[in-house]
Formats: structure tokens, sequence, C-alpha cells
């Protein structure tokens, strides 16, 4: 019993550094449609993806990132947007889903750039700098999510902030949330070691 009280304060300190160290990258980088004036104009926002559909129905995550990005374009934020996600087989491909749901809101169809090979948030926010050139950008996702994403991205040298799409109830999906709490510890571990993208590749020109 000695040794299992052990193993878990040490990983109740694991994680409690993890969520301040994301805390402190993220303090006062991530903005949402309340204080999206004060967000610093950058040339592109990054999306990060999630599937669009569950067997339950449609995913409210999925739909409100979409409505956050719109928001961010239409407000002038950015100048384009690049939708990173998960492309792994020909039938699961979120980036063109994203960029489908964005059209229908009123997002340009020629604003929007294709990321096929964002399976981890990490991937996404390094291929922003590796492969899109992009030294500073802003990161649409949930609250928890999107400081993460912006850990990981000043983490890997970029200025990166953030836009918080409206957070989805506890009722609506317990998972995500403690899937996210173990996401911090990983998401520092990856830093310190300088985790690198599943593929990089040419740099791909964004929108002029």
């Amino acid at each position: 019993m000695k040794i299992v009280a052990a193993l878990m304060a040490v990983a109740l300190v694991v994680w409690g550094g993890s969520v301040g160290a994301i805390w402190m990258a993220s303090k006062g980088r991530v903005f949402d449609k309340s204080t999206v004036d004060a967000l610093p104009h950058r040339r592109a926002a990054v999306v990060l993806g999630c599937v669009r559909m569950l067997p339950s129905g449609p995913n409210m995550f999925f739909s409100r990132r979409m409505e956050a990005a719109a928001e961010l374009y239409k407000a002038g934020k950015v100048d384009c947007l690049i939708v990173s996600g998960d492309n792994h087989v020909k039938t699961y491909d979120e980036a063109t889903d994203m960029k489908e749901a964005l059209v229908q809101i009123g997002v340009p169809r020629d604003r929007i750039v294709c990321d096929y090979a964002g399976f981890r948030t990490l991937d996404s926010v390094v291929r922003a700098k590796k492969v899109f050139g992009l030294d500073s950008f802003v990161i649409v996702s949930q609250p928890d999510h999107v400081r993460r994403a912006v850990f990981l991205a000043r983490g890997f040298g970029c200025d990166a902030y953030g836009y918080a799409a409206r957070d989805v109830d506890l009722g609506y999906s317990l998972k995500t949330p403690i899937r996210e709490q173990f996401a911090k510890v990983a998401a520092v571990l990856d830093v310190l070691v300088r985790r690198s993208p599943k593929f990089l590749g040419p740099l791909e020109k964004l929108p002029q």
C-alpha cells in the first residue's frame, strides 16, 4: 500500500506540474468571442481536427470548433485557415470534413488549406511551422485543448495564440476531459524530448 500511495503521489505531482506549465505558457494568450478584439492579427489559424460524426449523431466538439474558426476569420483576425486533421485512410478524412463544414457556414473555399497529417496536436502545431512556414499563428479548439496546443507550439519555438471554441458540458462527454488530463502530461514530455511529427515534407504555400 505504501508503494501504491507513493506512486499515486508522484503521478499527482507530475500531473500538477504539467497543468501548471501549460497554464503559465498559455496565460494571456487564449481569447474567445468576448475578447476577440484584443487578439493580435495573424496570417493564419490552425483549426485542430476531430471526428465530425459520432455513433450517436453530430459531434458537438467538431461543430463548435468550426463555429469558432468561422468567427475568427469573419472578425478579420486571420487571413486564412489551416484545417489540420487525421487522414490515415481514404475513408477517414477530418481535414476535408472541416473544410466543407466551414464553407457551409460562410468561409470562402480558397481561404481554407487542408493539412492531412495532423494526427496529433503536436503534429498540427509543428507542421504549421515547418511545413506551412508560420512562426506565429492562432490555434482553434476547446479551451483546455487550445491551452495545451499553445504550450506545445511555444515549446517548439512558435509565437502562438489560442482562440477558444465554446466548451461542451461534462454530461455530453466525460471521456474527452479525462483524456485531456493524460494529454497534458504527454505534451510536457513531447516538448522535453523534442518529439517529431509523424510526417513533415516540403514547404506548402498559403493563400496570398
